[in-house]
């Protein structure tokens, strides 16, 4: 579906009247393509007193081919593709000034698509009192200068275990900076994300992360899923791409086009986790990583809503999911170092009108990767989800015009999502080498305001 508002800004007459009338102004989003550098530019390189992980940092950004600079070597011409901060030192609100001090000479120093990720300690971790209450007033600095810098730039907080000297850990914040510094999270911005304990292993190349994996995606004939299933093949994966039988010839497209395969399978059939166990043993003898992406939408208010509706709505949502893990993980299908990756929604955070059972699906969602990550982190599996906001899709181009212009508009990057983007951060949840990032919900909404 076109943004066709976004394309009229983009021309000099539409520059012109956004400028003059004061009208939205989505920016034209960088987005990844292979070989291309991490950042348009250097990145600049802040510590708080104390900090913990400027040396990881350090030794991960230069790795990954980025420039550094500090603040003693900028200059105030210089312009950055990433402002990186560790504040993990900060043990005091009095020592928040730290972070003005950093920031405020360098609110107009970040390039277009820019990047501003800060750094700290999760709170629940922290020695004392204080200590948390200066961690958590991070996340009220990262979303706010989500909502100020502009011009495409996102921000986010990285909360790093504090035993973040183990190898399991710095891989998944190597992991974690590549996506978050990359094209890929173009429409991800305002997120806390928690890298803690767990195995992970970086791929030989960061350009194919998922060289060797099996995949699954369910609900891979349209839309997310097909996005989602290019993506991952692209990425090294071989995919299963499973989707219900009436969309069997796009299904076949998909596979064939990503060179995958391709499973026919209602998902609500008393015998279909069985079945599709059944297959990726046979096939594949395992699954490294299960895409939960398959989703189905029946609005009416709650008061006209009948039982058919909400029954139907749980049951793809949700109630397949729990039963679908249930059975790979009893025949142990999901081996050590396994992803599970499940499809959420703003709308299971913030609520929707005309949406109670979607939005009550989306919500259990979240509590199973709420109650699922403590159990799966004893066998090596990470389980997260992604809740994505307004995605360009057929659903959304159904929307009335001005609901619709209302949802692309009403976050910090002016404009919808693509199906890529969601995509591109399941896949980074998918590497191996994401195995510490678990009982995470990552919004792919270009911070959106409902529900912030």
């Amino acid at each position: 579906m076109t943004d066709r508002y976004a394309s009229f800004v983009q021309s000099a007459a539409g520059r012109a009247l956004v400028k003059r009338l004061g009208l939205p102004d989505p920016p034209r989003l960088r987005r990844h393509h292979p070989g291309d550098p991490l950042l348009p530019g250097p990145a600049l390189l802040g510590t708080a007193t104390g900090g913990r992980l400027a040396e990881p940092i350090t030794k991960i950004l230069i790795a990954a081919g980025v420039e550094l600079r500090d603040t003693g070597t900028a200059g105030p011409q210089d312009r950055f593709g990433a402002l990186v901060y560790d504040a993990s030192g900060i043990t005091d609100s009095t020592e928040l000034r730290q972070l003005y001090d950093f920031f405020h000479p360098q609110a107009r120093s970040v390039l277009p698509s820019g990047r501003v990720i800060v750094l700290g300690t999760p709170p629940q971790e922290c020695a004392a009192p204080r200590e948390a209450t200066a961690q958590r007033a991070l996340e009220g600095l990262v979303r706010s200068i989500g909502k100020e810098f502009g011009r495409g730039t996102t921000a986010q907080l990285v909360q790093v275990t504090r035993n973040g000297g183990n190898a399991g850990t710095l891989t998944s914040l190597e992991s974690t900076l590549r996506f978050l510094l990359s094209g890929r999270s173009a429409y991800v911005s305002g997120q806390v994300i928690r890298v803690g304990d767990g195995a992970a292993s970086a791929p030989a190349d960061w350009d194919r992360p998922l060289d060797g994996q099996v995949v699954l995606v369910t609900g891979a004939a349209r839309g997310i899923g097909a996005a989602l299933a290019k993506v991952l093949a692209r990425d090294g994966a071989q995919v299963v791409a499973l989707d219900i039988p009436a969309a069997g010839d796009a299904l076949a497209a998909v596979a064939n086009d990503i060179g995958g395969t391709a499973v026919q399978l209602d998902l609500t059939a008393p015998d279909a986790p069985t079945r599709l166990a059944e297959h990726l043993a046979s096939r594949h003898g395992r699954v490294d990583v299960v895409v939960h992406n398959a989703g189905i939408t029946r609005d009416k208010t709650l008061g006209r809503m009948d039982a058919d509706r909400w029954d139907q709505v749980i049951d793809v949502n949700l109630s397949s999911q729990e039963r679908i893990n249930d059975v790979l993980l009893e025949r142990g299908l999901i081996p050590t170092g396994g992803r599970v990756v499940s499809v959420s929604s703003i709308a299971g955070i913030a609520g929707n009108r005309g949406q109670t059972n979607y939005a009550t699906s989306k919500a259990g969602v979240i509590g199973l990767v709420d109650s699922l990550a403590p159990a799966l982190r004893e066998r090596g599996i990470s389980v997260n989800a992604v809740a994505p906001g307004f995605i360009e899709t057929r659903l959304t181009a159904r929307i009335p015009l001005v609901v619709r212009e209302a949802g692309r508009r009403m976050n910090s990057l002016a404009q919808g999502g693509l199906p890529v983007d969601v995509a591109e951060t399941i896949g980074w949840l998918a590497w191996p080498a994401s195995g510490a990032v678990s009982g995470n919900v990552v919004r792919v909404c270009g911070q959106s305001l409902l529900g912030a």
